[in-house]
């Protein structure tokens, strides 16, 4: 069994190994720009973990690896458009460097080579297709579903939640299964480390939530309090609505209507005196409980699903 290092230092190699053409340069600099800022690399590498879980890593995992990491950063580039975002791993995102219409296409050409990688799959093809397919159905769903929140003021606890599954957790979970099938799993493994990646990737995103607010900037690698700045219906915001008394539900209702320069503060303090906060760190405990559960249940020694337990550990304390 590889470590998570060792991993990712072998699907770089195997992601530098298939480049971009070098023309049109204006199409493709920005693609070699994003793949250079880097990032975890923590989906390719659970779809290799998930694949070596079963058996020995196989040249269908380095293809499936490699079109999740290039459609995770085909959304990366459209996301940070529609969020109007000036930074991704702290430093410009790509249409703030390159301008709107090289973020544009040279997301939408990045996707079609993650299709492209997929193609090179030599068993289980159809089954993969399906999956991945649906995957990248949902996470448009869970963007405009994101977006959509963004115009109203009803949203529920459960509907983000359905918005961040589809959003943000699900290709965390196709990562898994994706690596699974490719090694030969059967169906209940499969389902069962999707399941997994399902509720690891909704502890992750509302933790996201609040490091976003909470966290340091110099460790986001982007700008801190965005989600506030762009009145995001995060898991703070909807708990601290829930449990806002009327001198709260003023100030809430005036900053959403301004962006003044103390806007984020004025919002933390009423997120931590709402306990709003108290709250979001439960949740992402309640997730992370579930998600070990799932681990725990997949029918696979113990010993063997340490690399993925540990894993999923420090993803989820990664602010400490």
């Amino acid at each position: 069994m590889h470590s998570f290092k060792e991993l990712v230092e072998e699907f770089e190699r195997h992601l530098m190994a298939h480049p971009f053409p070098s023309a049109p340069d204006t199409l493709y600099e920005p693609c070699r720009y994003i793949i250079d800022l880097g990032g975890k690399r923590i989906r390719p590498v659970l779809c290799l973990m998930s694949n070596e879980l079963i058996g020995e890593l196989n040249t269908d995992a380095w293809h499936g690896a490699a079109a999740i990491e290039l459609f995770h950063n085909y959304t990366l580039i459209h996301d940070d458009i529609m969020d109007n975002a000036p930074l991704r791993r702290g430093k410009p995102t790509i249409h703030a460097r390159y301008g709107m219409t090289a973020g544009i296409l040279s997301g939408d050409v990045m996707s079609i080579y993650a299709y492209e990688q997929l193609a090179q799959i030599k068993q289980a093809l159809a089954p993969i297709l399906s999956l991945f397919n649906k995957t990248a159905i949902q996470v448009c769903e869970g963007q405009q579903l994101d977006m959509d929140f963004e115009l109203r003021n009803d949203v529920s606890i459960d509907e983000y939640i359905h918005m961040i599954t589809l959003k943000t957790s699900v290709l965390l979970a196709c990562s898994l299964k994706m690596g699974a099938l490719l090694g030969g799993s059967t169906g209940g493994n499969a389902d069962k480390l999707y399941e997994f990646g399902k509720n690891l990737g909704i502890a992750f995103q509302l933790q996201d939530d609040y490091l976003d607010a909470f966290g340091e900037t110099d460790r986001l690698g982007k700008q801190k309090g965005g989600d506030i700045k762009a009145n995001k219906k995060t898991y703070l915001l909807l708990r601290a609505l829930e449990n806002a008394n009327d001198s709260h539900k003023k100030e809430i209702a005036y900053w959403l209507q301004n962006d003044a320069e103390e806007k984020v503060h004025a919002m933390l303090s009423i997120f931590t005196e709402s306990g709003a906060d108290v709250l979001c760190r439960e949740a992402v405990e309640h997730y992370s409980n579930k998600a070990f559960d799932c681990l725990e249940d997949v029918a696979i020694l113990g010993k063997r699903k340490a690399a993925l337990h540990e894993l999923a550990s420090y993803l989820l304390q990664r602010d400490k």
